[in-house]
């Protein structure tokens, strides 16, 4: 929170030059519902730190936590204030999220938009299929799918695929046992109207593993589709549930080409015992955040921003992000009042003598003034 002194020029040496962190006043923070303790709190911690008053909206989804909730902040906080009607249907979308940024553009009022999208997943041929199956099958049907950073599908070679399907089927079996209903690790989905989607999207392509469901318990199997069609709606939009498709592609170059077709994800991942790929991956296309080898364990590291690019939103947030994203950075620069003869060099008339002078005091900054 400290003044943060920056460095200074020769025109401004007698000057003290320095960022100031200012409250903006005023935060709405929207809060999801598939980790509504966490991305209720985390921002909101980041915005007290800051100074700012908060208006907390508490998804409708999890009404639950927004009791507990409502019952606990007020004990530690002074009054928080609860805003109370319910935004659309399909809270952290884009389509949400340009609802939000066009309301806030009315006011001139700076967001952050944490989005969704569709996160792909690239499996290098020069891997061990049952290391890649564990970690993307942990990250996949952590909380039944519902993360918005979670791997949305595969692109994999048609060789590959064959040497995933049964990793994956081993790693689902280990983790959920033989009847992964009645494993008390694997979530369900928040409500009916989002369980009659994914419902739905197991209609795509075809069952390889899972599919199995239940609509009186809310319980979809973790699931992996193949033979999916680009144009189906599991391949249009984000599933956020535990339904993983694996589609398959020739060749490094035309995953990457799959991956720049489409809209910048929340989240990207690529797993191989290369170096070089994995890095050739990172480089080569652009999503908010990045794992190589590993899913979204990133999320426990405050040191690490959490944010969107492009469709998947904007700004960042966690740790110290969320203070900075929470303050008005302002511009200071003090100066003595007197020693006024030192301030001849830049008032007119400008004579060649000045001229050059100004532009060496300025140093690379002199493109600025001149």
């Amino acid at each position: 929170m400290k003044d943060e002194y920056v460095a200074t020029n020769l025109l401004t040496k007698l000057s003290s030059a320095f960022i100031r962190k200012e409250p903006f006043g005023l935060v709405l923070i929207i809060a999801p519902w598939n980790y509504p303790v966490n991305l209720t709190l985390m921002p909101l911690v980041g915005a007290l730190a800051a100074g700012n008053c908060v208006v907390l909206k508490p998804s409708e989804m999890s009404k639950c936590t927004e009791k507990v909730l409502c019952e606990l902040l007020p004990q530690y906080l002074d009054q928080v204030g609860w805003l109370c009607p319910s935004p659309p249907p399909g809270e952290g979308s884009p389509r949400v999220g340009r609802i939000v940024m066009a309301a806030a553009a009315k006011h001139l009022t700076p967001i952050t938009l944490e989005l969704g999208g569709k996160n792909p997943c690239y499996v290098d041929d020069d891997c061990d299929p049952q290391t890649v199956a564990n970690r993307v099958a942990w990250f996949r049907y952590f909380n039944s799918g519902q993360t918005c950073v979670a791997p949305d599908y595969v692109l994999c070679s048609p060789e590959t695929r064959e040497r995933l399907l049964p990793a994956l089927q081993s790693a689902i079996t280990r983790f959920y046992g033989d009847d992964p209903k009645s494993s008390p690790n694997l979530g369900r989905i928040i409500n009916q109207k989002h369980f009659l989607r994914l419902q739905g999207l197991l209609r795509c392509g075809r069952v390889a593993i899972g599919g199995q469901s239940d609509e009186s318990d809310r319980y979809i199997a973790p699931t992996v589709l193949v033979d999916v069609q680009d144009t189906e709606p599991v391949m249009q939009e984000e599933i956020f549930g535990p339904i993983l498709p694996l589609v398959t592609v020739r060749s490094l170059d035309e995953a990457i080409d799959f991956i720049n077709q489409r809209e910048k994800p929340l989240a990207l991942y690529a797993f191989s015992n290369s170096s070089q790929v994995v890095n050739e991956v990172m480089e080569r296309t652009s999503s908010g955040s990045f794992g190589g080898n590993e899913g979204f364990i990133y999320l426990t590291l405050p040191s690490l921003p959490l944010g969107g690019v492009g469709n998947s939103g904007m700004g960042r947030y966690h740790g110290k992000f969320s203070f900075d994203t929470f303050s008005h950075q302002r511009a200071c620069l003090l100066r003595n009042p007197g020693l006024e003869k030192v301030n001849d060099i830049r008032y007119p008339p400008y004579s060649p003598w000045n001229q050059q002078l100004i532009t060496w005091a300025l140093g690379s900054q002199s493109c600025t003034l001149l």
